[in-house]
């Protein structure tokens, strides 16, 4: 009943202004956010990152990273401050106008029950097969469907079964190639893939990020190194922002953070929570 009485977000009147194409500045004033009365989520954030930029999300579960991101994505309005896109409020926009400029990459990617071109076709259906085979390559998955007897034809199965973790994440990766999005969320992207995957993927998110608006959570210390901006997210306030050099030498939250989990795995950053974690010796 709760999900038969849910508003439709595109009857939203307040939901006026149709987007053309963005240059991707996206900031946030003062935003505060609560998904239950009186149990604020966010305390008043606020950062700008400019077209062409890497933001790293960072810090511990529940610490507000995802419902920043989930703001960004304008699944949830503020309850107050506002989140703008190229200085126009968010909460006044169409969301397909929006959204269809947004490209997500997440750490478990989700595939429909057909093939492998219909599949990474998804998010620009009108597109032409010089630009679907340009998006495999750079994404790397013509390395495998073209293997397979029925090439991009293949079907993947339900959430793509039939398929490695790997050749999931390039097929997710390639649609968003394929999206030319111009604000760009990674989520995990790389976390759970042997190193040659990684490897391969790192390549084609490199392409992916490059001239786009990028936010990334708890990525692969070597993105995180790369940001242009380092947001250290503690108990719904924004606790230190730099670069990694900067933060690093401050010697605060943030280096602990780093230290902590550079000494789990030489190149992996887990915000704590998120990950492996070291298993107290018996007493």
């Amino acid at each position: 009943m709760e999900i038969l009485g849910e508003k439709d977000e595109f009857a939203d009147p307040a939901r006026v202004r149709t987007l053309d194409e963005i240059e991707g500045d996206v900031s946030f004033d003062d935003v505060r956010f609560a998904y239950e009365k009186d149990k604020p989520v966010l305390h008043g954030i606020s950062f700008e990152s400019r077209p062409g930029t890497v933001t790293a999300l960072v810090g511990s579960s529940g610490s507000g990273k995802s419902t920043i991101i989930s703001l960004v994505c304008a699944f949830h309005k503020p309850d107050s401050g506002e989140v703008l896109v190229d200085g126009i409020d968010l909460s006044t926009v169409r969301l397909d106008s929006y959204r269809s400029q947004l490209g997500v990459v997440l750490q478990e990617s989700f595939l429909f029950d057909g093939t492998i071109k219909e599949n990474v076709m998804f998010s620009h259906p009108d597109a032409t097969d010089e630009d679907f085979l340009s998006a495999c390559r750079i994404a790397r998955v013509d390395e495998f469907a073209e293997r397979f007897p029925e090439g991009y034809d293949t079907i993947v199965g339900e959430r793509g079964v039939k398929l490695s973790g790997g050749q999931r994440q390039r097929l997710s990766i390639a649609r968003a190639i394929l999206a030319s999005p111009r604000i760009l969320i990674l989520d995990e992207a790389t976390s759970s893939l042997d190193s040659e995957s990684e490897a391969m993927i790192q390549h084609g998110l490199s392409y992916l990020m490059q001239g786009r608006t990028t936010f990334v959570i708890a990525h692969r210390l070597s993105t995180i190194r790369r940001a242009d901006q380092i947001l250290v997210v503690e108990g719904g306030l924004i606790v230190e922002r730099g670069t990694h050099a900067s933060l690093y030498a401050l010697g605060g939250r943030y280096y602990d953070l780093y230290t902590r989990q550079h000494g789990l795995e030489e190149n992996l950053f887990l915000a704590p929570g998120e990950g492996d974690t070291i298993e107290e010796p018996a007493k």
